[in-house]
């Protein structure tokens, strides 16, 4: 959400950012609307001023006995009083065309965030690890992984497209990596572990942008909730409508849970396999901070994902999305793609996001600085740590085996039991 009086103080800085993320100017509508609404702002605390007044000078019409100016100044309080909801309804109608008009534009890039239209005008940030050698030729997820226990012809059957039942080593090893992940952001991060809700309301999904413009992008219940395509948009607003203490900040959050995503812009990609799913599990992170240390945690957080890649003994490169790459309510975004053997190619498997106060904004999360006057917002940011389907197929294409086994990274075997290998033998 953006301050209208941020864009009052320099429309072309404004506009400039947005045609940046190519968007069109729209500083001069928004103004205008500001201007609308302001002026019957204007009118009416005129209007309350002239009755107010009207009503000292119709005690001191009667006092002198001039009930003729009495009766005048009368009937123009009664219109005043008429005229008053009307312009109070004028100025709420206009405060919600501005809000809704508000709402709809995205987060402004931050300044190192380079131009371009989608993922080939990211930039490369650094690449990290040792892609594996094969001495075959290495294969997909979707060809390893039902000697495993990926079931993707029952996850159809159950439930349509885009589902896959996991049994067996396959549902282990999910756990396991979930688990893991887990462990390292609250044993090694300061992550705090929390159980969210699956299911928010419209102001939880507001709040951290999915609504209104993606909606079709949800699953909503019929009871009017929403199901959560990510464990951001309950972490995030843990802290809606609250005041902090500057004294309590950082606050880290993380959880695993399921997501659901309609990919409902994602017809025919991905279709085979666990990359793009209608369900799926991820470890979240969320970082409520101070304004001042945004930019510190952001760095913080992806070298969290990092670490998980690191031990998993997985090859990576992260990446700085581009304007026409970034989410909606992203001032920057850092994506970590790991490689896949088998596609012979580097996949989405984390992403890390500052949104600086746009969705404090939107949550009205603000802070009490421990010096000065007023209260101000938070920061917000939030990342994958990891993608747990995408983190199964990593580890299946990287640790396979030529007689289609898996071995077991040797972080993962306490979790298995001490196994090292999966599949068959």
């Amino acid at each position: 959400m953006h301050d209208i009086r941020l864009i009052r103080d320099d429309p072309a800085a404004f506009d400039a950012a947005l045609t940046k993320r190519g968007g069109e100017p729209q500083s001069a509508a928004l103004l205008a609307l500001d201007e609308r609404r302001r002026t019957t702002i204007a009118a009416a605390q005129d209007a309350q001023t002239r009755r107010n007044d009207l009503s000292k000078q119709i005690g001191q019409a009667k006092a002198a006995k001039d009930e003729a100016r009495a009766q005048s100044l009368m009937t123009e309080v009664a219109d005043l009083k008429a005229k008053l909801p009307e312009l109070e309804e004028q100025e709420r109608a206009i405060g919600a065309e501005l809000d809704a008009a508000l709402a709809a534009i995205p987060n402004l890039p931050a300044a190192d965030v380079p131009p371009g239209a989608d993922e080939a005008d990211n930039a490369l940030i650094h690449t990290r690890g040792q892609r594996p050698e094969f001495a075959f030729p290495p294969a997909e997820h979707d060809a390893i992984g039902p000697a495993l226990g990926l079931d993707f012809e029952t996850g159809v059957a159950l439930s349509g497209a885009r589902f896959t039942l996991l049994r067996g080593d396959a549902a282990r090893l999910s756990r396991a990596l979930g688990q893991f992940m887990l462990d390292r952001l609250t044993q090694e991060h300061g992550f705090e572990l929390v159980q969210p809700p699956l299911m928010v309301r419209d102001e939880a999904a507001f709040g951290t942008g999915q609504l209104p413009k993606f909606a079709e992008d949800l699953f909503r219940t019929t009871d009017g909730r929403w199901l959560i395509p990510t464990a951001e948009v309950s972490l995030t607003n843990i802290v809606r409508e609250a005041i902090l203490a500057e004294e309590e900040l950082p606050l880290r959050f993380t959880a695993l849970t399921p997501c659901f995503r309609s990919e409902a812009g994602a017809a025919g990609r991905d279709t085979r396999g666990l990359i793009r799913q209608h369900q799926f599990d991820k470890v979240e992170m969320v970082s409520i901070v101070h304004p001042d240390r945004s930019d510190e945690e952001h760095e913080r957080m992806t070298a969290c994902a990092e670490g998980v890649l690191d031990a998993l003994g997985l090859a990576y490169r992260r990446m700085l999305l581009c304007t026409g790459d970034m989410g909606f309510s992203a001032a920057r975004t850092y994506d970590l793609e790991v490689w896949l053997p088998g596609q012979d190619r580097y996949r989405e498997i984390s992403s890390c996001s500052t949104c600086t106060d746009f969705q404090a904004r939107r949550m009205n999360a603000r802070f009490r600085p421990a010096e000065g006057k007023g209260n101000r917002f938070v920061h917000t940011l939030n990342g994958s740590g990891l993608a747990v389907g995408r983190t199964l197929v990593a580890v299946i294409e990287n640790y396979q085996q030529q007689d289609g086994s898996v071995a077991v990274p040797a972080v993962l075997q306490p979790y298995l039991g001490g196994a090292t290998v999966l599949g068959a033998r």
